[in-house]
């Protein structure tokens, strides 16, 4: 069983170990909560000390790294070669069922986030060996909402929480425990039962108090607090703002701040202005040394140091936010004992102006103190493998410390234009913490680490994870999600390793994989940094002239581009984009509401079809509804009309219509202009599929 591996009791050693004769503080429910949103408490080890794992349904013949099955993917559908579970503790009945250990741990602890991306069949969940279980009843609800099936949930502001602590296909509702946990899935492992669970294991003599449904009612007031700062990062009130200007010429390097004393930065801001702003984003290096370090703690572009790159696309998180008119916040605390120093090198070919600031608060340093680190790295040229998969390297650093977050920004020049088909993160991470020889964190997939599931395009974010960058269509083009730890933050003592492999749904010549990996540490911990090349900051540029492939979940599509078969006129126009099919989008200007627009579909065989568009969502976009033959047409969702609005970003997405018979011949699709005051329609191409 993997608990060999995970559950060694280590005592922390020498300026980490507390003092005798000391009382460690109670760990509660409400303490816990307290933690989701004190951004502080990461930069010191914790204490008491503590080991984050996760146990989850990757594949378990995954057990040697680099062996026969280090990249297997049978991880949750159904019907694995061996169980993806600890144990079978009862095997299949006549009807299927069995009996799994998902996990059975020494306490003290605390689960500390839960994830599925869907899971049949029902969970039991013990809590210090209490014969009645603290939850018993459907697996998928207890990793989505654990807290909605007890009653003290009804005294909690919901919508707020279900944002806030349920995050996307994640939650984050802490269960401690004092002595033990156990959790036993029933069902048919045929069937498809995906899950992650995240657990805390305390160092002893930590003391704990086990959670019981009675302290979502009396820790309500720490609740509230909790998601209110959650959901409204804001500023820390007082301390000292300390401003910066300044200019960087091309090839040019400029320190724009140095701050002296034993302080800590909790809100950095930062707004770069350029003729072209998304080359700058990516081509003026931020760099902070703290204390004199030869080395900075921090390195990266500063788009990509926000987790939005490239380019601006506007987010909210709880260390992080971009605003749509440039402006990056950071949250993050940065603690210095001494001396920072704040420099930017423009390894671009244009002149940038950067404003920013740097507000502060004293901070008392000791020997449990940390120091902020981002680590950004990209690999371009890669080939998106779908046979044979590697591990992309994220962070390699040695020493003790906290992880903290991850980004994950990547070009995907995929041909073709669907999830299933042009889909680049079927791949799991792989967390070493220490002596691992099995990784501490072994996961599903790609965007089940980002919280979210099913490879979905949909841009969102939440206060630890989002997808604030998805160009389409499906997840073709540019990319960027994120997800932060805090009270899943990692420790690790001696080292960490952390990957993530690189796993397509197709070969995929020309990707570009840029990632970073924030996280704490103590000083003199070393790590895999390397020194940024100017080929490393190139400008990036999706391939001209793109043209759709009939493959995967475009399977035997005829595609049709708008260009061809849209009836041309006085409000219509082509405009240029290599986001867009042959490079260009056929944009429709209606002048008023229920204008109409013509669209020839040629049929070749009779027979039944799925008719699909895709089309532009942008700042300009309005809506429209659809006629085929002069009948109105639904789409697949039951919707009459579609609107293409969406602020501060443009996307191709694609919609299906109601599946149709269709004879042979010419089929006449209307567009109904909508009654909104954006009325830009932008048109890509439309594929037909027989069913």
């Amino acid at each position: 069983m993997r608990q060999s591996f995970f559950l060694l009791i280590i005592t922390m050693a020498g300026a980490l170990a507390a003092q005798p004769g000391t009382e460690r503080p109670l760990i509660t429910t409400g303490t816990l909560f307290e933690e989701m949103a004190d951004m502080e408490r990461l930069t010191r080890f914790p204490d008491p000390a503590f080991r984050t794992i996760q146990y989850s349904s990757f594949d378990h013949r995954s057990t040697v790294p680099g062996g026969p099955y280090w990249f297997a993917n049978s991880d949750g559908f159904g019907g694995e070669p061996v169980p993806n579970f600890e144990a079978v503790l009862q095997d299949p009945d006549d009807n299927g069922i069995g009996s799994y250990l998902i996990a059975d741990v020494e306490g003290p602890g605390a689960i500390v986030r839960l994830w599925t991306a869907s899971i049949e069949g029902t969970l039991s969940v013990y809590l210090d060996r209490l014969s009645d279980p603290l939850y018993e009843g459907p697996a998928d609800d207890f990793f989505r909402r654990p807290y909605d099936g007890f009653a003290g949930i009804g005294g909690i502001d919901r919508e707020r929480f279900t944002t806030t602590v349920y995050q996307r296909d994640a939650s984050y509702a802490p269960i401690p425990f004092a002595e033990h946990l156990r959790v036993v899935w029933k069902g048919n492992i045929q069937h498809i039962h995906f899950y992650q669970l995240q657990v805390r294991l305390y160092d002893q003599p930590a003391r704990v108090q086990t959670f019981t449904p009675a302290d979502i009612e009396r820790y309500r007031d720490t609740i509230h607090r909790t998601t209110v700062l959650l959901s409204e990062p804001g500023r820390p009130p007082g301390g000292d703002t300390h401003p910066f200007r300044t200019a960087v010429a091309p090839g040019a390097h400029t320190q724009a701040l140095t701050l002296r004393g034993s302080e800590a930065v909790r809100v950095f801001t930062l707004k770069i202005e350029a003729v072209s702003p998304e080359k700058a984003l990516r081509q003026t290096v931020l760099r902070m040394h703290a204390d004199g370090y030869a080395i900075p703690q921090i390195e990266a572009p500063c788009g990509d140091f926000f987790g939005a790159a490239p380019g601006i696309n506007p987010y909210e998180s709880l260390p992080f936010s971009v605003h749509p008119d440039g402006t990056m916040i950071c949250r993050f605390v940065m603690p210095f004992h001494d001396s920072l120093t704040v420099s930017f090198e423009n390894y671009g070919d244009q002149p940038v102006g950067i404003t920013g600031s740097a507000e502060t608060t004293a901070y008392t340093w000791d020997e449990r103190s940390l120091y902020f680190r981002a680590r950004w790295r990209v690999t371009h040229d890669l080939t998106g493998p779908n046979r044979n998969i590697f591990d992309l390297p994220f962070l390699l650093a040695q020493g003790a410390g906290l992880y903290a977050g991850t980004t994950s920004i990547i070009m995907n020049p995929a041909d073709a234009p669907a999830s299933y088909g042009n889909w680049w993160g079927e791949g799991d991470e792989k967390v070493f913490v220490d002596d691992d020889t099995v990784p501490s964190f072994f996961g599903t997939g790609s965007e089940d680490y980002y919280n979210y599931s099913w490879s979905s395009p949909n841009i969102f974010y939440y206060p630890y994870c989002g997808q604030p960058r998805n160009d389409g269509p499906g997840n073709r083009g540019f990319v960027a999600n994120f997800r932060w730890h805090l009270l899943d933050a990692i420790p690790f003592r001696e080292r960490i390793a952390f990957y993530m492999e690189l796993y397509h749904h197709d070969v995929t010549p020309g990707m570009s994989y840029a990632r970073t990996g924030y996280y704490y540490a103590r000083p003199g911990v070393i790590d895999d940094s390397e020194p940024l090349m100017a080929g490393d900051l190139r400008e990036l540029r999706m391939p001209v002239n793109w043209q759709p492939s009939a493959e995967k979940g475009a399977a035997d599509a005829v595609f049709y581009a708008a260009e061809t078969v849209a009836e041309p006129g006085d409000r219509t126009e082509l405009v240029d984009g290599a986001m867009w099919e042959g490079s260009k989008l056929f944009v429709w200007k209606p002048a008023a509401a229920g204008e109409t627009l013509d669209v020839s579909l040629p049929v070749l065989e009779t027979g039944r079809y799925r008719l699909v568009l895709t089309a532009a969502l942008s700042p300009e976009s309005g809506s429209a509804s659809f006629m085929l033959d002069g009948q109105e047409i639904l789409f697949a969702n039951g919707r009459r009309d579609i609107d293409f609005h969406r602020p501060f970003r443009t996307l191709s997405r694609s919609y299906t219509l109601t599946t149709k018979e269709l004879w042979k011949g010419s089929h006449t699709l209307t567009l109904v202009a909508g009654s909104s005051e954006n009325r830009m329609i932008g048109l890509d191409f439309f594929w037909l599929q027989k069913r």
